[in-house]
C-alpha cells in the first residue's frame, strides 16, 4: 500500500487508525473534525498517515521547513539555485504592518529576508491565481523597495554626532519571488514556460539597474511539463518539492536528491501532534474560503468592467450615428 511505501522511509509516520483514535479521545478535536466536510477529513488524514503525501505549500508546513529562523541553509540553497548565485542570509526582516490591509489574506507565505550584500528578497505563495498580478506585484516589489529605502536612511544617521551619510548606493536590488500553486491567466497564456524572470530593459541598450527583479513560478504548468519526465535538475527538484503529493515522486525525490530527505522528516515529525496540525489545517482551510471569496469578487468585477468598456464603447458608436443622422438631416432642411 501507499502508506507502507513512506512509512518505510518515515517511521515516525503514525496510522489512520492511530490518528483517528487521538481525534476520538479528545471531544474538542472530535467536535472540530466533525466540523470538516468529508473530504477535508481524508485529506487531513490522508497526509498525516502518508496515504498522500504533505502539501509542503501549506502555510504552516512552509514556514516549518523554509523559515531561515529556524534552518537558513534550506532557503538559502533554494535562492542559490533559483537566482544562479551564492547566496548568505544576513537577516530575516519581519512582515511589514504597513502593507496593504486587504492583501494580507491574499498570501499564504510571505518571507523578506536580507540578503549579505544587501538585496532584499521576498518569497510568497499564492494558492489563487489572482486578478490583476502584474499591478499587485508592481505594489509589492515598490513597497519592499521604500522599506529598503527607509531602513537606509536610519541606518545612516550616525547615532553620536546626528550627521546623515545617506546615499542611494546604499539601495541594493530587491527580488520579488512568487511561486503560484495555481497560476493567473496571464501566466496561462505561456502554457510552455513555468518560470518567468523580469528585469527593465531600454530599448536604446542603455545600461541602468532600476533594482526591481521579478520571479514568477508557476507550479502547476511545472506539472503538466514534467508528466511522465525525470527530475534532472536541482530547481527541479526544488520544484517538485513544493508541488508534488505524491507518495511514488516523493521516494524518487528522496533517492535523487537525499537532502531533501530531512525536509519531509521535519514535517512528518510536526504531523505526531495531531492537535497542533489540526489547528494550522483548519486555519488553513479558512484562508482557502477568505481567499476564494476574494477571487471570486475580482473576476466578478473584472467582468463587471469589460461589460462597462462594451457598453460605452456602444454608447459612443451609437452617438456617432446620431450626429451623422442629424447632421445629414440638418442639410436636407437646408434643402
Amino acid at each position: 500500500m501507499t502508506t507502507n511505501l513512506l512509512k518505510s522511509y518515515f517511521p515516525m509516520i503514525q496510522s489512520r487508525e492511530e490518528i483517528l483514535a487521538r481525534i476520538y479521545s479528545n471531544p474538542e478535536l472530535q467536535q472540530l473534525f466533525e466540523s470538516w466536510t468529508v473530504l477535508q477529513q481524508k485529506e487531513f488524514l490522508d497526509f498525516c498517515s502518508g496515504a498522500k503525501g504533505i502539501k509542503v505549500l501549506y502555510d504552516s508546513f512552509f514556514k516549518e521547513v523554509m523559515n531561515p529562523e529556524y534552518d537558513p541553509a534550506r532557503l538559502e540553497s533554494f535562492l542559490t539555485t533559483l537566482l544562479n548565485r551564492k547566496v548568505r542570509i544576513k537577516e530575516v526582516l519581519p512582515n511589514d504592518s504597513t502593507r496593504l490591509s486587504d492583501e494580507n489574506s491574499l498570501l499564504i507565505t510571505d518571507i523578506i529576508v536580507e540578503l549579505e550584500d544587501g538585496t532584499l528578497a521576498n518569497i510568497e505563495v499564492q494558492k489563487i491565481g489572482y486578478a490583476f498580478p502584474g499591478a499587485r506585484c508592481a505594489c509589492y516589489s515598490s513597497d519592499m523597495l521604500l522599506r529598503q529605502y527607509k531602513r537606509a536612511r536610519q541606518r545612516s544617521i550616525d547615532p553620536v554626532t546626528g550627521k546623515d551619510t545617506f546615499s542611494y548606493r546604499c539601495i541594493s536590488k530587491v527580488y520579488l519571488i512568487v511561486l503560484y500553486e495555481n497560476s493567473p491567466s496571464e501566466l496561462k497564456q505561456c502554457p510552455d514556460h513555468w518560470i518567468h524572470r523580469s528585469k527593465t530593459i531600454f530599448d536604446t541598450g542603455l545600461s541602468m539597474d532600476l533594482l526591481q527583479d521579478y520571479i514568477f513560478i508557476s507550479l502547476d504548468i511545472f506539472r503538466l511539463k514534467m508528466h511522465n519526465k525525470k527530475v534532472t535538475t536541482l530547481l527541479e527538484a526544488w520544484m517538485t518539492f513544493f508541488s508534488t503529493d505524491d507518495p511514488e515522486e516523493i521516494i524518487k525525490l528522496i533517492t535523487d536528491f537525499p537532502q531533501f530527505k530531512p525536509m519531509y522528516e521535519t514535517l512528518y515529525q510536526m504531523c505526531r501532534n495531531v492537535e497542533n496540525v489540526m489547528g494550522f489545517f483548519s486555519e488553513e482551510l479558512r484562508e482557502m474560503d477568505r481567499n476564494t471569496d476574494r477571487y471570486m469578487i475580482d473576476e466578478l468585477q473584472k467582468e463587471v468592467d469589460t461589460q462597462k468598456a462594451l457598453l460605452e464603447e456602444k454608447d459612443a458608436v451609437i452617438a456617432e450615428k446620431d450626429a451623422i443622422i442629424a447632421n445629414l438631416q440638418a442639410k436636407l432642411a437646408e434643402k
